[in-house]
Protein backbone atom coordinates (compact mmCIF):
# COMPACT_ATOMS: atom_id res chain seq x y z
CA UNK A 1 0.00 0.00 0.00
CA UNK A 2 0.79 3.45 -0.05
CA UNK A 3 2.45 4.94 2.59
CA UNK A 4 2.00 8.88 1.42
CA UNK A 5 -1.52 9.07 1.05
CA UNK A 6 -1.69 12.86 -0.34
CA UNK A 7 0.41 11.45 -2.89
CA UNK A 8 -1.63 8.87 -4.15
CA UNK A 9 -4.93 11.53 -3.94
CA UNK A 10 -2.37 13.96 -6.15
CA UNK A 11 -1.57 11.00 -8.47
CA UNK A 12 -4.44 9.88 -9.56
CA UNK A 13 -6.27 12.86 -11.26
CA UNK A 14 -10.30 12.74 -11.91
CA UNK A 15 -9.36 11.68 -15.87
CA UNK A 16 -7.14 9.01 -14.52
CA UNK A 17 -10.06 7.12 -12.67
CA UNK A 18 -11.88 6.68 -15.72
CA UNK A 19 -10.99 3.98 -17.98
CA UNK A 20 -10.75 3.80 -21.56
CA UNK A 21 -13.90 3.62 -23.21
CA UNK A 22 -12.80 0.96 -26.02
CA UNK A 23 -12.36 -1.30 -23.08
CA UNK A 24 -16.06 -2.01 -22.03
CA UNK A 25 -17.61 -4.52 -24.38
CA UNK A 26 -14.71 -5.29 -26.25
CA UNK A 27 -12.39 -7.24 -27.12
CA UNK A 28 -8.84 -7.79 -24.62
CA UNK A 29 -6.37 -5.05 -25.27
CA UNK A 30 -2.71 -6.17 -25.04
CA UNK A 31 -1.96 -2.90 -22.20
CA UNK A 32 -4.45 -3.69 -19.49
CA UNK A 33 -5.36 -6.11 -16.96
CA UNK A 34 -8.43 -8.13 -18.53
CA UNK A 35 -9.25 -10.87 -15.46
CA UNK A 36 -8.74 -10.92 -11.52
CA UNK A 37 -7.66 -14.44 -9.98
CA UNK A 38 -7.56 -15.10 -6.39
CA UNK A 39 -5.33 -17.43 -4.86
CA UNK A 40 -6.53 -18.80 -1.39
CA UNK A 41 -6.83 -21.86 1.12
CA UNK A 42 -10.42 -21.71 1.50
CA UNK A 43 -12.22 -20.73 -1.88
CA UNK A 44 -16.01 -20.91 0.61
CA UNK A 45 -14.60 -18.29 2.65
CA UNK A 46 -13.42 -15.98 0.45
CA UNK A 47 -16.44 -16.15 -1.73
CA UNK A 48 -18.35 -15.67 1.10
CA UNK A 49 -15.93 -12.51 2.19
CA UNK A 50 -15.82 -11.40 -1.18
CA UNK A 51 -19.79 -11.65 -2.05
CA UNK A 52 -20.41 -9.23 0.97
CA UNK A 53 -17.66 -6.57 0.63
CA UNK A 54 -17.53 -5.87 -3.04
CA UNK A 55 -20.68 -7.19 -4.19
CA UNK A 56 -19.98 -9.62 -6.42
CA UNK A 57 -21.66 -12.91 -7.28
CA UNK A 58 -20.35 -15.98 -8.03
CA UNK A 59 -20.32 -19.05 -10.86
CA UNK A 60 -19.63 -22.43 -9.98
CA UNK A 61 -17.19 -23.46 -13.07
CA UNK A 62 -14.24 -25.58 -13.44
CA UNK A 63 -10.42 -25.03 -14.80
CA UNK A 64 -6.96 -27.21 -15.43
CA UNK A 65 -6.48 -26.86 -11.53
CA UNK A 66 -10.37 -28.40 -10.79
CA UNK A 67 -13.12 -26.09 -9.30
CA UNK A 68 -13.26 -22.66 -9.91
CA UNK A 69 -15.63 -20.29 -8.75
CA UNK A 70 -16.22 -17.57 -11.27
CA UNK A 71 -17.17 -13.85 -9.66
CA UNK A 72 -19.49 -11.75 -11.69
CA UNK A 73 -20.07 -8.62 -11.91
CA UNK A 74 -24.09 -8.16 -12.75
CA UNK A 75 -23.79 -10.66 -15.72
CA UNK A 76 -20.08 -10.05 -16.85
CA UNK A 77 -17.53 -12.63 -16.14
CA UNK A 78 -14.75 -10.15 -14.05
CA UNK A 79 -12.58 -12.93 -12.07
CA UNK A 80 -12.74 -15.98 -9.99
CA UNK A 81 -10.90 -18.35 -7.45
CA UNK A 82 -8.36 -20.84 -7.51
CA UNK A 83 -8.17 -22.97 -3.74
CA UNK A 84 -4.46 -23.52 -3.45
CA UNK A 85 -3.28 -24.87 -0.04
CA UNK A 86 0.58 -24.49 -0.56
CA UNK A 87 0.53 -21.32 -1.92
CA UNK A 88 0.86 -17.56 -0.43
CA UNK A 89 -2.90 -16.15 -0.80
CA UNK A 90 -2.97 -13.04 -2.73
CA UNK A 91 -4.85 -12.08 -6.77
CA UNK A 92 -3.21 -12.24 -9.40
CA UNK A 93 -3.86 -9.63 -12.72
CA UNK A 94 -4.28 -11.28 -16.23
CA UNK A 95 -2.86 -9.04 -19.10
CA UNK A 96 -4.55 -9.18 -22.12
CA UNK A 97 -1.78 -9.85 -24.97
CA UNK A 98 -2.47 -11.05 -28.70
CA UNK A 99 -0.04 -13.97 -28.27
CA UNK A 100 0.87 -15.52 -25.00
CA UNK A 101 3.58 -17.91 -26.21
CA UNK A 102 5.17 -15.01 -28.38
CA UNK A 103 5.30 -12.20 -24.96
CA UNK A 104 6.40 -15.20 -22.65
CA UNK A 105 9.14 -15.40 -24.80
CA UNK A 106 9.20 -11.93 -24.42
CA UNK A 107 8.94 -11.70 -21.01
CA UNK A 108 11.85 -13.92 -20.14
CA UNK A 109 14.17 -12.27 -22.98
CA UNK A 110 13.56 -8.68 -20.74
CA UNK A 111 14.97 -10.90 -17.70
CA UNK A 112 11.67 -11.86 -16.35
CA UNK A 113 10.96 -15.59 -15.54
CA UNK A 114 8.25 -17.81 -16.72
CA UNK A 115 6.38 -19.34 -13.52
CA UNK A 116 4.21 -21.76 -15.74
CA UNK A 117 4.61 -22.30 -19.64
CA UNK A 118 1.87 -21.68 -21.58
CA UNK A 119 -0.97 -23.59 -21.85
CA UNK A 120 -4.63 -23.75 -22.96
CA UNK A 121 -8.04 -23.61 -21.03
CA UNK A 122 -10.31 -25.51 -23.39
CA UNK A 123 -12.73 -23.61 -24.85
CA UNK A 124 -11.67 -20.31 -22.74
CA UNK A 125 -7.93 -19.30 -23.58
CA UNK A 126 -4.44 -19.38 -23.30
CA UNK A 127 -2.35 -18.20 -20.93
CA UNK A 128 0.90 -18.35 -18.87
CA UNK A 129 2.09 -17.43 -15.45
CA UNK A 130 4.90 -15.08 -14.94
CA UNK A 131 7.05 -12.59 -12.79
CA UNK A 132 8.90 -9.23 -14.07
CA UNK A 133 12.67 -9.17 -13.04
CA UNK A 134 11.99 -8.16 -9.57
CA UNK A 135 9.32 -10.52 -8.70
CA UNK A 136 6.11 -9.66 -8.99
CA UNK A 137 4.20 -11.65 -10.82
CA UNK A 138 1.18 -11.58 -13.41
CA UNK A 139 -0.41 -13.47 -15.59
CA UNK A 140 -0.34 -13.29 -19.86
CA UNK A 141 -4.04 -14.04 -21.20
CA UNK A 142 -5.73 -14.72 -24.45
CA UNK A 143 -9.15 -15.33 -24.92
CA UNK A 144 -9.83 -18.61 -27.59
CA UNK A 145 -11.59 -17.35 -30.68
CA UNK A 146 -15.45 -16.35 -30.23
CA UNK A 147 -14.78 -16.45 -26.57
CA UNK A 148 -14.01 -12.68 -26.06
CA UNK A 149 -16.50 -12.05 -23.23
CA UNK A 150 -18.28 -8.31 -22.70
CA UNK A 151 -16.83 -6.35 -19.96
CA UNK A 152 -18.49 -4.45 -16.73
CA UNK A 153 -18.94 -0.83 -17.58
CA UNK A 154 -16.17 1.40 -16.47
CA UNK A 155 -16.12 1.66 -12.61
CA UNK A 156 -19.17 0.53 -12.17
CA UNK A 157 -19.33 -1.69 -8.61
CA UNK A 158 -17.53 -4.43 -8.44
CA UNK A 159 -14.81 -3.44 -11.82
CA UNK A 160 -11.48 -2.61 -11.67
CA UNK A 161 -11.02 1.19 -10.50
CA UNK A 162 -7.19 1.15 -10.05
CA UNK A 163 -4.00 -1.20 -10.84
CA UNK A 164 -0.70 -0.64 -8.36
CA UNK A 165 2.78 -1.91 -9.04
CA UNK A 166 4.53 -2.24 -5.82
CA UNK A 167 8.09 -2.02 -7.21
CA UNK A 168 11.33 -3.13 -5.35
CA UNK A 169 12.85 0.43 -8.01
CA UNK A 170 9.91 1.71 -10.35
CA UNK A 171 12.13 3.14 -12.96
CA UNK A 172 13.44 -0.14 -13.72
CA UNK A 173 10.02 -1.66 -13.37
CA UNK A 174 8.94 0.47 -16.13
CA UNK A 175 11.30 -0.46 -18.46
CA UNK A 176 10.16 -3.57 -18.23
CA UNK A 177 6.81 -3.01 -18.40
CA UNK A 178 6.39 -0.29 -21.06
CA UNK A 179 8.09 -1.82 -24.09
CA UNK A 180 5.99 -4.83 -23.56
CA UNK A 181 2.74 -3.31 -23.11
CA UNK A 182 3.16 -0.15 -24.53
CA UNK A 183 2.15 1.93 -21.71
CA UNK A 184 3.70 5.60 -21.24
CA UNK A 185 4.37 8.09 -18.67
CA UNK A 186 1.84 9.98 -17.41
CA UNK A 187 1.93 12.32 -13.91
CA UNK A 188 4.91 11.94 -11.66
CA UNK A 189 3.69 13.21 -8.17
CA UNK A 190 6.85 13.77 -5.79
CA UNK A 191 6.85 11.84 -2.29
CA UNK A 192 9.17 13.01 -0.55
CA UNK A 193 12.18 10.87 0.81
CA UNK A 194 9.86 7.99 -0.73
CA UNK A 195 10.59 9.10 -3.82
CA UNK A 196 8.16 9.27 -6.82
CA UNK A 197 4.57 7.69 -7.77
CA UNK A 198 4.63 7.35 -10.97
CA UNK A 199 1.11 6.72 -13.18
CA UNK A 200 1.08 4.72 -16.68
CA UNK A 201 -1.63 3.56 -18.69
CA UNK A 202 -1.88 4.03 -22.93
CA UNK A 203 -1.71 7.51 -24.32
CA UNK A 204 -5.23 7.60 -23.55
CA UNK A 205 -5.43 7.70 -20.12
CA UNK A 206 -3.64 6.34 -17.11
CA UNK A 207 -4.68 2.56 -15.72
CA UNK A 208 -2.43 2.47 -12.34
CA UNK A 209 0.27 3.39 -10.78
CA UNK A 210 3.98 2.40 -9.46
CA UNK A 211 6.48 3.41 -7.34
CA UNK A 212 9.60 1.62 -4.75
CA UNK A 213 8.25 0.30 -1.86
CA UNK A 214 11.37 -0.35 0.18
CA UNK A 215 9.56 -2.61 2.32
CA UNK A 216 7.19 -4.92 0.03
CA UNK A 217 5.52 -7.91 1.62
CA UNK A 218 6.72 -10.09 1.29
CA UNK A 219 7.91 -9.33 -2.00
CA UNK A 220 7.21 -6.78 -5.42
CA UNK A 221 3.27 -7.06 -6.37
CA UNK A 222 0.65 -5.94 -7.87
CA UNK A 223 -2.36 -4.28 -5.95
CA UNK A 224 -5.72 -4.07 -7.24
CA UNK A 225 -8.30 -1.47 -6.49
CA UNK A 226 -12.07 -2.98 -6.82
CA UNK A 227 -15.01 -0.60 -6.91
CA UNK A 228 -17.26 0.05 -4.28
CA UNK A 229 -20.79 1.31 -4.29
CA UNK A 230 -20.22 3.01 -1.04
CA UNK A 231 -17.24 3.42 0.80
CA UNK A 232 -18.17 3.80 4.34
CA UNK A 233 -20.13 0.62 4.17
CA UNK A 234 -17.59 -1.19 2.32
CA UNK A 235 -15.75 -0.72 5.15
CA UNK A 236 -17.85 -2.11 7.63
CA UNK A 237 -18.50 -5.24 6.04
CA UNK A 238 -14.83 -5.86 5.60
CA UNK A 239 -14.69 -5.45 9.22
CA UNK A 240 -17.81 -7.57 9.85
CA UNK A 241 -16.73 -10.45 8.11
CA UNK A 242 -13.66 -10.83 9.09
CA UNK A 243 -11.21 -8.27 6.97
CA UNK A 244 -8.79 -5.78 8.58
CA UNK A 245 -8.38 -2.35 7.36
CA UNK A 246 -4.71 -1.24 6.42
CA UNK A 247 -5.02 2.21 5.63
CA UNK A 248 -8.37 4.48 4.68
CA UNK A 249 -10.50 5.64 3.45
CA UNK A 250 -8.58 8.66 2.00
CA UNK A 251 -10.39 11.48 -0.60
CA UNK A 252 -8.75 10.78 -3.97
CA UNK A 253 -9.54 13.34 -6.90
CA UNK A 254 -13.16 13.09 -8.32
CA UNK A 255 -14.69 12.49 -4.82
CA UNK A 256 -13.39 8.56 -4.60
CA UNK A 257 -12.53 7.22 -1.67
CA UNK A 258 -9.80 4.28 -1.50
CA UNK A 259 -8.83 1.58 1.47
CA UNK A 260 -6.09 -0.95 1.74
CA UNK A 261 -7.15 -3.68 3.30
CA UNK A 262 -6.02 -7.29 3.54
CA UNK A 263 -9.06 -10.26 3.60
CA UNK A 264 -9.60 -13.25 6.25
CA UNK A 265 -6.98 -15.49 4.55
CA UNK A 266 -4.34 -12.89 4.10
CA UNK A 267 -4.68 -11.73 0.50
CA UNK A 268 -4.34 -7.63 0.14
CA UNK A 269 -6.94 -5.89 -1.95
CA UNK A 270 -7.96 -2.18 -1.90
CA UNK A 271 -11.45 -0.32 -3.02
CA UNK A 272 -12.45 2.43 -4.26
CA UNK A 273 -15.63 4.17 -4.25
CA UNK A 274 -17.80 7.12 -3.17
CA UNK A 275 -19.02 7.82 0.28
CA UNK A 276 -21.91 6.10 1.62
Amino acid sequence: MIRSWNAFAEAVPTAGLARPSSHCGNTLMANDFVWFELVTPDAKAAEAFYTAVVGWTTEASSGPAGPYTIFKVGDFHFGGILEMQDAPPGWLGYLGVDDVDAFAKKVEAAGGAICKPPQDIPNVGRFAVVADPQGAMFILFVDAPGAEPPRPAPMSPGSLGWSELHAADWEKAFDFYAPLFGWVKHDTVPMGEMGVYQTFGPSTAAIGGMFSNHAPAPMPYWLYYFCVEGIDSAVERVKAHGGQVLMGPVEVPGGAWVVNAVDPQGALFAILGMRG
